[in-house]
């Protein structure tokens, strides 16, 4: 009892509750101590020997009892009231770290981990309570290309300014979150995917114009696939992979956009399936070779006559993609892209047979396969040369499609296949930012213009004036300049107005298994109406 006493008035530190058990230990043997004292007095004590001397000291111990309990359950309550206050600290403590755990310590927006229990929690509501959920994912445009050239701080300019402009634009009952180094991800409760584009539509314009204006940030672009649950997403776990695909789609075709999924143009979400799934398949297709050549024609705008061909691959029978987009988009997300393009090569060559003087056959090759240390032009030059195809007649098309990560080794590539022969294009121009970015690099010698631009001349006096800026620069570079995707009357005219060399497009030839070599009527075919819409989507290609 001693003891437990004077370790109370020395101070001896220890936690709240064994503090309380002492105490209360402390008061329960005092009081029984005193009770025992009291019947040992009354049952056992000699008469007349000091009884009542003992039962007086007892008496006086009873009068302090009471003070002494009372002060011991003071301090007990204190105690409780200090564990309570510990308590309650801890709990706030734990829901500081807990949110910290969540939040983007850069942007304060919702991390990836708050996403995917947000994403949960809404997909959830949505089926409980039938309402649509839309979904944006969003990437920031050549972040890498910043951080490189502008510095770090630079790029994180970017990502807080997108912050910015997600708060700006969201209702108080969308979420928005970084979940990867340039990603961000916007649930927006109670809204279609018509609602998700007209959304993202507001967060690109901002971009582009530099963000908050009272706190601006240097203009920049965007990349945003959207999708929405029930619709076009009928499975809430396929919202995120079909709203990812929506933009790798995006990505791939110019970025500075904002696309809804659609199945039929992006595939079934890189056909639901896991990356290393994907993988095993890509690899299946090059082992098999199940893939089956085809031939667009590039004729001559001032003669009709077929200058050159496209050769293009389609899955074959065996294969287990249902076109070339997911097959190309699997390949890369799988890190298989190279040993796809090579082997693509290889069934474009063995079908294209004996190609006539002055006419060429152009190859599509992605960024990733120019860049790559394995690379070797003499392989590159011996697949064609095998069968009997020279390099002077092969011309390389290189689409800006996914962002140029080591431009060194891309121009060190570019050069030997230059020196070797081989004629360079730049694909695509025109569609977003596709291809601009490395005609200020590379030195090209054709210029392909996307189809979305040829067509939208005919509709627009932006489109024609870029039409006509992109044909004057093809003349001050001395490069030749195709015009892709002609597919009315009304196009060939516009083009052959402004002076292009040569163009493909359904309205002139379609890929085939054979190549065409009949030469054109153009005056006949500038008569001619537009094909069937249904028909002329060359998006596979």
């Amino acid at each position: 009892m001693q003891d437990l006493l004077s370790s109370e008035r020395s101070g001896e530190r220890s936690s709240p509750s064994r503090t309380i058990r002492r105490r209360l230990v402390a008061a329960l043997v005092l009081e029984f101590a005193i009770l025992m004292g009291v019947s040992a007095v009354q049952g056992f004590w000699p008469s007349g020997v000091g009884r009542e001397g003992a039962l007086l000291a007892l008496f006086g111990v009873g009068l302090t009892l009471p003070i002494v309990i009372a002060a011991l359950a003071r301090r007990v309550l204190d105690d409780v009231e200090g564990l309570a206050s510990e308590r309650d600290e801890l709990r706030e403590m734990y829901g500081r770290a807990r949110l910290d755990s969540l939040r983007d310590p850069l942007t304060g927006l919702g991390n990836h981990r708050a996403f995917q229990e947000e994403l949960a929690r809404q997909i959830e509501q949505a089926r409980r309570h039938p309402s649509p959920l839309a979904l944006l994912i969003v990437d920031v445009d050549d972040l890498k290309k910043t951080n490189d050239e502008r510095g770090h701080e630079a790029g994180d300019e970017l990502l807080i300014g997108f912050g910015r402009i997600a708060r700006a634009v969201l209702r108080r009952a969308d979420r928005a979150f970084r979940v990867g180094g340039d990603e961000f991800a916007i649930l927006l409760p109670q809204s279609d995917i018509e609602t998700g584009l007209v959304v993202g539509r507001r967060m690109l314009a901002s971009a582009l114009e530099g963000g908050d204006p009272s706190q601006p940030v240097s203009p920049f672009s965007v990349s945003i696939g959207v999708s929405a649950f029930p619709a076009p997403s009928a499975e809430g776990t396929h919202l995120y992979r079909h709203a990812d695909a929506a933009l790798y789609w995006c990505k791939r075709h110019g970025r500075t956009a904002v696309v809804a999924y659609d199945a039929g143009r992006h595939g079934s979400a890189l056909e639901e399936r896991a990356i290393e799934e994907l993988s095993a398949d890509v690899g299946k297709t090059i082992a098999r070779r199940a893939l089956r050549a085809v031939y667009q024609p590039i004729f001559s705008l001032e003669t009709g006559a077929p200058i050159g061909y496209e050769g293009l691959v389609r899955p074959g029978d065996d294969s287990p993609f249902q076109n070339a987009s997911s097959l190309f988009a699997a390949a890369e997300a799988a890190d298989r892209i190279v040993e796809l393009d090579m082997v693509c090569l290889q069934v474009v060559a063995d079908g294209t047979a004996h190609l006539e003087d002055g006419v060429y056959l152009s190859v599509n090759l992605s960024p990733r396969t120019l860049e790559s240390d394995l690379f070797r032009t003499a392989e590159l030059a011996a697949i064609f040369r095998r069968r009997g195809i020279e390099p002077h007649q092969i011309v390389l098309e290189l689409t800006e499609r996914e962002e140029v990560e080591d431009l060194e080794q891309l121009r060190s590539n570019v050069d030997a296949c230059r020196r070797a022969g081989f004629r360079l294009a730049a694909d695509d121009v025109g569609a977003g930012n596709a291809g601009l970015r490395l005609l200020s690099e590379i030195p090209f010698d054709m210029l392909k213009v996307d189809l979305s631009l040829v067509q939208g001349g005919v509709l627009n006096d932006p489109s024609y004036a870029v039409l006509r800026a992109l044909q004057e620069l093809a003349t001050q570079r001395q490069a030749s300049i195709v015009a892709e995707g002609v597919e009315t009357a009304e196009q060939l005219a516009v083009i052959r107005d402004i002076g292009f060399s040569a163009a493909q497009g359904y309205l002139l030839g379609r890929p085939m298994g054979v190549r065409v070599t009949d030469r054109l009527d153009l005056e006949a075919l500038t008569g001619a109406t537009w094909l069937d819409g249904n028909e002329a989507d060359e998006s596979a290609a």
